[in-house]
């Protein structure tokens, strides 16, 4: 069984629900619903491929407080495998704004350490005893990038709404095989997605939110597919973390590109039915039965 070593990604999150975003300008809302959860990209994925038998370990960093607690408990609970080191910032915490069409601002009210003291070892094990790396753009995991050199596993990165020319995630551009993004702020994404290629990537892909999903090949195939408008929604949050996970379940059982797609659009689809961050009834058996529903 192939196994999947997930670096940075957990926070502990405030999650409120709006009919509609608030415009720039003072203002008093009177009621919002919401709710208080894990969160972050790479608590998401590792549920999600934890949940589709992916066999994963997610390390992270959180601080030594009630908020890293949680994440803790949450994580052991659904039986992932986390290690972290601790930060003396103490565990990152986001408030995000959810609308009625999936629009979100999301606001972080304390961020982590990028760069502070890790068990090296411990990680480099990890790597070392892995067949993919899953590099999630958090600010510490620049400081590991040398081992990942080192050792020359597959990097699947997920830029997520990234922003052309954006300096910030050029390392994590250059070390990934894989690469995932949002166009959410990149509308002339197949130019971006070319220009990846170009140099040397194995694969692009990019979603579009109600609009689907576009991948681009090293052999330059484009392949779109669109979402299934039968799951009703509920909350993006770890949409696209979802997306990612059921197309990474896909490949490590050499689906082909476009069965990868299919297969990561029932997982987010199946998200979005859900507050949390991996739909709480998620099995393969049920993708595999949603997969013969839509597709089969």
């Amino acid at each position: 069984m192939k196994k999947v070593f997930i670096l940075g990604g957990t926070t502990f999150d405030s999650i409120v629900y709006l009919q509609n975003l608030p415009k720039p300008e003072p203002q008093t809302i009177h009621y919002a619903p919401y709710h208080e959860t894990m969160g972050s990209t790479g608590a998401s994925k590792a549920l999600n491929l934890t949940k589709l038998n992916v066999a994963n370990t997610l390390h992270s960093i959180i601080g030594n407080d009630w908020y890293g607690e949680q994440i803790v408990q949450k994580l052991e609970a659904a039986g992932v495998r986390f290690l972290y080191d601790v930060d003396p910032k103490g565990t990152e915490r986001h408030i995000n704004l959810l609308d009625e069409n999936g629009g979100r601002i999301s606001i972080f009210i304390t961020q982590s350490s990028s760069e502070l003291e890790l068990n090296l070892a411990v990680i480099e094990e990890e790597i070392r005893t892995c067949d993919a790396i899953i590099l999630n753009i958090i600010g510490y995991t620049k400081q590991l990038l040398p081992l990942l050199k080192k050792y020359n596993k597959p990097v699947w990165t997920d830029l997520h709404d990234y922003n052309v020319g954006n300096p910030y995630h050029e390392d994590f551009i250059d070390m990934a095989d894989y690469i995932f993004v949002s166009s959410d702020n990149m509308p002339d994404y197949r130019p971006v997605m070319e220009q990846w290629i170009a140099r040397g990537k194995e694969l692009v892909v990019c979603t579009h939110g109600k609009g689907g999903s576009t991948a681009l090949t090293k052999d330059g195939q484009w392949i779109e597919t669109p979402i299934i408008r039968d799951y009703p929604y509920k909350d993006a949050n770890g949409a696209g973390d979802s997306f990612f996970s059921g197309f990474m379940y896909g490949a490590f059982q050499s689906k082909s590109v476009e069965e990868c797609l299919k297969l990561g659009t029932i997982v987010a689809g199946l998200c979005i039915t859900s507050s949390e961050l991996a739909y709480e009834g998620l099995s393969e058996e049920l993708v595999t039965k949603e997969f013969e529903k839509y597709y089969g």
